[in-house]
């Protein structure tokens, strides 16, 4: 997933350039009346301008389950949902309401209990509250009152049912300022017969949520509510079926939190012309864990057109930009072969739309223009990364093809430039990692509980190229080819570890507890001590013993490169330095030594990821 708000507020920055259906006949496949008696005759919310809730009460639902079944009318931007919800209260007193939230543009009809008994009614209470998570700036909140108080821990299933139109909006943008045309091209979500796109938590509330209201303007809150609503819910398991009425030619395919489903598609009168029959096109999407990302759903109104290799599927009608998009992957490709391996495990679906780009594991939803082989290929890197390596684990997941994107780099123009675009990117990782005080403050985010961008995809790939550096590529490779067929062992936060040490036959546990499992900050190098010592031997002429004293200064052990130099000539050596340590090495040179460097920037620092000191030889 790329970050969508990130993404957003450089737009609004940067100033970077959106006939009725007929009454149908046929089967039911959508029906408010699956739910039992006492559900469906359930009176309509009463109708309050507000009632107390607290943000206590708002986050204290984990939702651990989704069971929906949607109902689309694009021609009206339509949307009837009936949801099947398991939720938790994950806070630490009992609640004796729940909390729930849609888009305003979506109004709650029912809930109920379910039990082993049926289905019992519960009264609610709907309001509309201010908040950015939705792209109208405003969401329909419910307050839901429960018979019984639900004690911490405690787990309970309901249904619900909602409905209302999906219309594009950009209203919590241009409430900040940012001008309608450059606000349509950030916040697209909408239902419509020629695309139906929905990106879920932070962006439209399609589906139900409990979340205290959070805003743009709030610094970073938003972009840390999405990200610790991902991680909280990333074990949820979600199932949808979808029924989408069109009249005339229908629906393609959809693609629900990724993973794409041809539609069924049941034509309600064949007699008629095609411009004028209605029917239902269908899709199913078993359950399955949502992982780290919203629920995202998007219907296309025509078959994606697939490259000659298949490794891209494109819903446009850009036809001729399509080879160059081939060409592109066709240049990408042989390096992830050799580090990831022979084929890949799905294709790359590319979704043609205006506007800032979204991706959701092997989806890419961006615009499609004409470009050369040579400037798509960079860009594709990342999204083609996604359809050769999965994980559970959300750092390898987003770190492995930002990795990718780094070793293209060094590959089409060399070590330095990699080495200068990861040092960028760690600046910004400099600025959120926490300041350390001792062994026991670190307070950031480890990588495995990691929920912000900076960590999971700018930490991620910095570690893998560490990694790199310390077991080599060829150990490297054979871990990540291995570990992409892991199956259930990826679920343990530690698989990879093992993994990795099994091809490299090194023990690496000092480096993933400093870097992983734990968020000890960033290394502070400092090179302490520079002392150079003539060797004079008559057979083999001069030589120098230079010994270099470096300190660590920060809680993160490193191990970095340490280079003697003398013009184009250089001696270098690798130095484990653990965290508030102090570590020396000793190199032989064979001339006068003139400067001696600590780190190559490879390794990110707390300020500079690079020291010189100058030699004075004697």
């Amino acid at each position: 997933m790329r970050c969508l708000f990130c993404v957003l507020l450089f737009a609004i920055a940067s100033g970077l350039p959106a006939q009725e259906p007929q009454p149908q006949q046929g089967t039911v496949l959508f029906s408010r009346d699956q739910a039992s008696a006492a559900a469906k005759t359930a009176a309509p919310a009463e109708k309050e301008p507000a009632v107390a809730v607290t943000d206590v009460e708002r986050n204290s639902l984990t939702f651990t389950a989704y069971d929906l079944d949607a109902h689309l009318t694009p021609a009206q931007a339509g949307l009837a949902v009936h949801a099947r919800l398991t939720v938790r209260n994950s806070g630490a007193r009992p609640l004796t309401r729940l909390v729930f939230q849609v888009s305003s543009s979506l109004h709650w009809q029912s809930f109920g209990l379910e039990a082993s008994s049926g289905i019992s009614q519960l009264s609610f209470i709907e309001h509309t509250i201010d908040t950015d998570l939705d792209h109208t700036g405003k969401a329909s909140e419910a307050v839901v009152a429960l018979a019984e108080p639900l004690a911490p821990g405690a787990s309970l299933s309901l249904s619900a049912f909602y409905a209302g139109d999906v219309k594009q909006s950009a209203n919590r943008l241009e409430r900040i300022g940012a001008p309608d045309d450059k606000a349509a091209l950030a916040d697209w979500d909408r239902i419509s017969p020629e695309l139906t796109a929905l990106r879920g938590f932070g962006d439209v509330l399609w589906y139900p949520v409990a979340s205290a209201p959070v805003f743009l303007g709030d610094g970073a809150k938003l972009f840390q509510t999405v990200g610790k609503s991902r991680l909280a819910q990333a074990g949820a398991t979600v199932r949808l079926r979808l029924a989408v009425a069109y009249v005339g030619d229908p629906p393609d395919a959809a693609y629900f939190c990724g993973r794409r489903e041809q539609l069924t598609v049941v034509s309600e009168n064949k007699n008629l012309p095609v411009v004028d029959s209605p029917g239902i096109a269908t899709a199913e999407f078993a359950a399955r864990a949502l992982g780290f990302r919203p629920l995202s759903l998007f219907v296309t109104d025509r078959p994606a057109t697939v490259t000659d290799d298949t490794l891209i599927g494109a819903v446009t009608d850009h036809y001729d930009a399509l080879p160059n998009y081939a060409a592109a992957a066709a240049k990408v490709a042989p390096l992830l072969k050799d580090w990831l391996g022979a084929e890949p495990l799905t294709m790359l679906n590319i979704i043609d739309q205006a506007g800032q780009p979204f991706e959701d594991d092997a989806l890419l939803v961006a615009p499609v223009r004409a470009a050369t082989p040579g400037a798509l290929a960079p860009a594709l890197v990342h999204s083609l990364g996604h359809i050769w390596f999965r994980s559970s684990q959300q750092w390898l997941d987003e770190g492995v093809p930002e990795f990718m994107a780094l070793l293209w780099l060094e590959q089409t123009q060399g070590r330095d430039a990699a080495i200068a675009q990861l040092q960028s990117k760690a600046n910004a990782l400099a600025l959120a990692e926490p300041v350390v005080k001792d062994d026991s403050t670190a307070v950031g985010q480890s990588l495995v509980d990691a929920t912000s961008e900076v960590y999971y995809r700018t930490k991620a790939a910095a570690v893998l190229w560490m990694l790199r550096s310390i077991v080599g590529d060829a150990a490297l490779k054979q871990a990540l080819q291995t570990y992409r067929r892991a199956g259930k062992d990826d679920e343990d936060p530690e698989a990879f570890e093992r993994v990795l040490e099994a091809s490299a036959h090194r023990d690496l546990r000092w480096f993933f507890n400093d870097w992983v499992y734990r968020d000890r900050g960033l290394p502070d190098l400092v090179i302490a001590d520079v002392t150079p010592r003539l060797l004079q031997t008559a057979a083999k002429g001069t030589s120098w013993l230079v010994s270099v004293d470096v300190r660590n200064n920060g809680y993160a052990a490193a191990e970095v490169p340490v280079t003697v130099r003398s013009g184009d000539l250089t001696m270098t050596q690798r130095l484990r330095i653990a965290g508030q340590s102090d570590a020396s090495t000793r190199i032989l040179f064979p001339s006068t030594p003139q400067e001696v460097i600590v780190n190559d920037g490879s390794v990110p620092e707390v300020t500079a990821s690079s020291h010189t000191k100058q030699i004075v030889a004697r």
